[in-house]
């Protein structure tokens, strides 16, 4: 059977999802779909990022949030979603921590909401549905 060893890479690149040391950059994933949860965490586990949690609410997200701190990097936050909306928790997030980094997550059509998010201190913004190449863009973006 071949092994790496047998194939050398000719693009050795560092995962886009590691920083200068070499260690993983830490998301929390907020978003009542489990499908889009997996999607996201697919993504970013692709490119060597660290999911560690996630939340169905913003209210979960939240409390996730305080208890994971300061091993968070960034957040991906679902705008609409059930108990308190994305909006509420991304406003509770940056009370608690002024430097979170948080990207909404955004169904087409929502850009009032996007626009709010924005101005209230998201980072950045992804729109379901979700396409690998802009979700890499936007929250390498959003953390460097």
């Amino acid at each position: 059977m071949k092994t790496k060893m047998d194939f050398p890479s000719i693009n050795e690149r560092k995962p886009e999802g590691q920083g200068d040391g070499g260690q993983a950059y830490k998301v929390l994933i907020v978003d009542d779909s489990m499908f889009v949860k997996k999607q996201i965490t697919q993504i970013l586990s692709s490119e060597g990022f660290e999911v560690v949690g996630t939340a169905g609410d913003g209210l979960e997200g939240l409390e996730k949030y305080k208890e994971l701190y300061p091993d968070v990097d960034f957040v991906t936050m679902d705008i609409t979603m059930p108990k308190m909306d994305g909006i509420s928790s991304l406003e509770k997030i940056l009370e608690f921590d002024k430097d979170a980094k948080v990207i909404m997550v955004s169904a087409l059509g929502k850009q009032d909401l996007v626009k709010k998010a924005l101005l209230i201190g998201a980072k950045n913004y992804i729109v379901k549905p979700l396409d690998r190449v802009k979700v890499l863009e936007r929250v390498l973006q959003s953390i460097k």
